[in-house]
């Protein structure tokens, strides 16, 4: 029989019981929307929608040093690594909405290399979470730069927010285009361009451009 420590226990416990307190807040829900919640449709929609918010918000369960894992490496390496099109889905804090696209990572070491795969890792640690796509930008890029130390860090992140495609303006083609950008990717335009052009989001000048309409000059949209 494996051996379940005190804490382990506890935390079960305060699993099941936000799971039954996430069940009831639903049934309250339903309730209020007009809906029946003992009809046959929607009796296990409570306990279904508590597991959903479970998976979606596991983000918050998880830790950035047990993500990286160590997967830390001494290379002589100063060019510029990217890791782009990482499928991310999120939840909108202000709507409790998805939002979902692709996120692009770049980072030029200074003396050590992440492994590959952690980057699409970090990705979801920060967007299984209720986010807001700046904060979500942000924490990616601020993480690299605190745990690599790299001459520079670019995170850019096109998303379509369900919040705006399904209610509000009703915009159905409609995306969102966010830049964090540090070290030399905000004080070298040249570098910056290199990123963006490789993106296919640059038109030679080191701007993020979304369209003719909408410009960034300081690596933030």
């Amino acid at each position: 029989m494996a051996f379940i420590s005190t804490e382990e226990q506890v935390a079960t416990v305060d699993v099941v019981a936000g799971n039954e307190r996430i069940q009831a807040a639903v049934r309250v829900l339903l309730g209020e929307l007009g809906e029946n919640p003992d009809r046959e449709g929607l009796i296990k929609t409570p306990e279904r929608v508590a597991k959903a918010l479970r998976f979606l918000t596991g983000g918050y369960e998880q830790d950035v040093d047990v993500v990286i894992n160590d997967a830390l490496f001494s290379v002589e390496y100063h060019e510029m690594v990217i890791v782009k099109d990482i499928d991310f889905y999120s939840l909108c804090e202000h709507h409790l909405l998805p939002f979902f696209g692709r996120c692009h990572v770049a980072y030029i070491p200074r003396d050590k290399v992440i492994g590959l795969s952690k980057l699409p890792r970090l990705v979801e640690v920060f967007s299984r979470r209720l986010q807001v796509q700046e904060r979500l930008t942000n924490q990616i890029a601020e993480t690299i730069t605190a745990k690599l130390n790299p001459l520079g860090v670019a995170v850019v992140i096109e998303a379509s927010h369900l919040c705006m495609l399904m209610r509000g303006v009703e915009k159905q083609n409609s995306k969102a285009l966010t830049s964090a950008m540090r070290g030399v990717f905000r004080t070298d335009a040249r570098t910056r361009t290199e990123f963006l052009n490789l993106l296919g989001f640059g038109n030679g000048d080191g701007v993020l451009r979304t369209g003719p309409e909408r410009t960034s000059d300081d690596g933030h949209l």
